[in-house]
């Protein structure tokens, strides 16, 4: 009887299969299995002259060539296939796209984060998807940097809550489930600490204050099953992540064990060349990375010639290109991609794709990740009222099917084959949604009122010295006067007036910091005239990240926060505006009064002198965890069930939340601890717990929040995280502000 090779056998332990596999191969195999490319090049190239391990950006008819080409290769591994599924299967026709991260983070809900991956999961999958590059861990810091859209936020505690969920979603109970596919946790670390805001900047982090907020979120999903890490682009004390020592093997797989796959962001090892120059070639570039326990290079073409011209002058030997080689193929065999590659299936795509229960969750998510900010009561609009009334909506964002999705989708740039963007079917804008649900009889009319930014080429030149394309230089449009007085004659004849003003995608992105956020363009003009008319006006802020209202647009009646809020965020903006649904959006991000103030973010470490600037508080516009209903509800009694606790003992307190109005509220209780002294410097509080309650109209509920007091720590002077004895402080209430929380004393002995 003729058998075939070990590694084809699928009775047989996964490492003993790897082992015989990688006996099988050539060092140019090995050194091409490390390497994921660009899939929009030449695809005979990257199979059969690169012998390519795996490919990104791949169209759905580049995808069905790629795998036709490597069923010719001599043995026959199969590509793992990798995508940008960052909220939604970015750039899938048909796909559902939900609300960026930092929208879903308004939610503060695990179960909403993890149905989210899951529809996300279930959708690539059918397409041919094996690899999403989320979820992103980063603490967005300062407000200027370019990605935060793709943050959860600044608190490492929400954070590590929904990223854990999103890689339960997207690994589901397990890789050998065909809807699975795999998690990466990025940038690892400390790639969002950036200097001025100014993307894959110098990251100056000491090892404790990176174990101090950084870490926590990716050892948590580490530690859970993530089975890759993403690096990121920067250095830190001089030193790139990709080739950092102490992070990737003293902490991640030495302190933390952790054994999943290891790979770069775009071109990390080649701008160790040609960017950050400390390598003088690809050669010393490729051989650093491989020495350092990288094991899949992101679209660094040059690490081919550069692993083997190392191997050949002694600077790397097989086995150190087996290790990581190994651990690819784990995965490949996890996945079981050998016995079935997981090639698209039009069956499922047919089936599973945007499909009404995937667009139910996605509406779910989104109405959760609205946040009101400011009411006056104004809101909900009276759409009983059996008076005709008539909406003006107003601004660049009010209509724009693409830009509602935000970055990561569709026609936003990283991806060519969908250059008009998701088919505008499955999307409802503000104007859109408003119109749909408006009450019988009202009339609701659009005008865009104001351009954002024109773009112009980067005097630099159109492409980096990688050859890759340079992003155009935004520049704040001139007000267009014939836009603008449209505007305001709508305005003027209405009796609402919703203004939905923001950013643009120009303005978002890796290498799209802002010097400044203000609103651009014609905005700012076009909200002070629409204010003058005095009449009731709703600004609704639908913007990748928080930016800086006008005080045109901080007097409006109400002021609503929507992020980037995808496909059904018009039909959510709709139901909230016309109280069809309650607000119980809370912000998981910091809003500043002025760019001056960065970084705002609520846990700073406290010692500084004074508490305000000399010419502008301290204070931010709305804080962290901040959020509005449509009633109120009051917190009392904070009892805590003992206030003297061990390490391995849980903090257990109840609080009062009386519903003082007449709409139900979905309250997100949020639990802060303070140590009172410390033996080196802290912050004044951190999230450590929250729980979310549903009060009804004139209903008192108690709620309870437990937090382990081993969650109560800090990173010492020597770099260990320690729970230290002594007087702490839990802090309960609705936002991270002071005024807001109540506070109980315990001791940790």
């Amino acid at each position: 009887m003729t058998h075939g090779p070990t590694y084809r056998d699928a009775s047989l332990p996964i490492p003993e299969r790897v082992a015989d596999l990688i006996s099988r191969m050539t060092p140019e195999e090995k050194v091409g299995q490390m390497m994921q490319l660009d899939a929009r090049g030449d695809l005979n190239h990257l199979v059969n002259e690169r012998h390519v391990g795996s490919i990104l950006h791949t169209s759905p008819e580049n995808l069905i060539e790629a795998h036709a080409l490597t069923d010719q290769t001599r043995l026959q591994i199969p590509l793992l296939v990798g995508e940008d599924c960052i909220h939604g299967h970015s750039f899938f026709p048909g796909a559902t796209i939900f609300p960026t991260q930092l929208g879903m983070a308004a939610s503060w809900s695990y179960e909403l984060a993890e149905k989210a991956a899951r529809v996300t999961a279930v959708e690539a999958a059918a397409t041919g998807i094996h690899w999403t590059f989320s979820p992103v861990l980063c603490i967005a810091r300062d407000l200027r940097w370019g990605r935060v859209n793709e943050t959860f936020g600044e608190d490492p505690h929400l954070i590590g809550e929904l990223a854990s969920a999103m890689v339960k979603g997207y690994q589901g109970n397990g890789l050998n489930d065909e809807t699975a596919i795999l998690a990466t946790a990025k940038h690892f670390a400390a790639y969002s600490e950036t200097q001025g805001g100014r993307d894959a900047s110098e990251a100056d982090v000491s090892h404790r204050k990176m174990r101090s907020w950084f870490l926590p979120p990716f050892e948590r999903v580490a530690k859970e099953g993530c089975r890759t890490f993403m690096l990121g682009y920067q250095s830190t004390d001089g030193v790139p992540i990709t080739i950092n020592n102490w992070l990737l093997n003293d902490v991640l797989r030495g302190e933390w064990g952790y054994t999943g796959m290891l790979i770069t962001d775009w071109d990390n090892v080649g701008r160790m060349v040609w960017e950050q120059k400390i390598m003088p070639d690809y050669m010393h570039a490729a051989a650093a990375a491989v020495k350092a326990g990288n094991d899949m290079v992101m679209t660094t073409p040059q690490f081919y010639e550069g692993a083997l011209d190392a191997l050949q002058k002694g600077m790397l030997t097989e086995a150190d290109l087996d290790a990581a080689v190994a651990r690819i193929l784990t995965l490949k065999f996890e996945l079981g991609l050998f016995e079935n590659p997981r090639r698209p299936d039009s069956a499922r795509i047919t089936s599973d794709l945007g499909t009404d229960e995937h667009t139910a969750i996605n509406l779910d998510v989104t109405r959760r990740s609205l946040v009101l900010l400011e009411n006056d009561g104004v809101l909900p609009i009276a759409a009983e009222s059996s008076v005709i009334k008539k909406i003006a909506v107003v601004g660049p964002n009010a209509n724009d099917h693409q830009y509602q999705l935000g970055d990561w989708a569709g026609n936003s740039g990283q991806a060519g084959w969908m250059p008009d963007g998701h088919n505008v079917e499955q999307i409802t804008t503000v104007f859109e949604g408003l119109r749909d649900l408006a009450p019988e009889g009202w009339t609701v009319e659009y005008a865009r009122g104001a351009n954002v930014v024109t773009l112009e080429d980067d005097p630099a030149g159109q492409f980096f010295p990688d050859g890759q394309p340079r992003p155009q230089v935004a520049v704040p449009a001139p007000v267009d006067q014939q836009l603008h007085d449209e505007a305001l004659a709508l305005a003027a004849d209405a009796d609402y007036v919703v203004a939905v003003v923001g950013d643009a995608i120009p303005l978002v992105g890796e290498g799209r910091s802002t010097a400044t956020l203000n609103l651009l363009g014609g905005q700012e003009k076009l909200l002070e005239e629409l204010a003058a008319l005095g009449k009731p006006m709703i600004v609704v802020l639908l913007a990748s990240k928080p930016l800086v209202l006008p005080a045109s647009g901080l007097g409006a009646d109400a002021v609503v926060w929507a992020a980037n809020p995808g496909m059904r965020g018009g039909q959510a903006l709709a139901e909230l505006l016309f109280g069809q649904i309650e607000p119980s959006g809370r912000l998981p991000i910091t809003f500043a009064r002025h760019v001056g103030q960065q970084p705002t973010y609520y846990n700073q470490i406290r010692g500084q002198h004074g508490d305000r600037y000399a010419d502008l508080t301290q204070d931010p516009q709305w804080a962290f965890g901040y959020g509005l209903s449509y009633t109120t509800v009051e917190y009392s009694g904070l009892v805590l069930s003992a206030t003297e606790l061990r390490v391995e003992d849980t903090i257990s307190a109840t609080v009062t939340l009386t519903n003082t109005g007449t709409r139900p509220a979905l309250e997100t209780v949020q639990g802060y601890v303070s140590d009172v002294v410390t033996s080196v410097s802290w912050t004044d509080k951190e999230l450590k717990g929250f729980t979310q309650v549903l009060v009804g109209p004139g209903e008192s509920v108690e709620a309870r929040i437990e937090i382990p007091v081993a969650d109560c720590t800090i990173v010492d002077a020597s770099g260990h995280r320690v729970v230290e004895s002594g007087e702490f402080e839990l802090l309960v209430g609705p936002s991270s502000r002071d005024a807001d929380l109540l506070r109980a004393k315990f001791v940790v002995a």
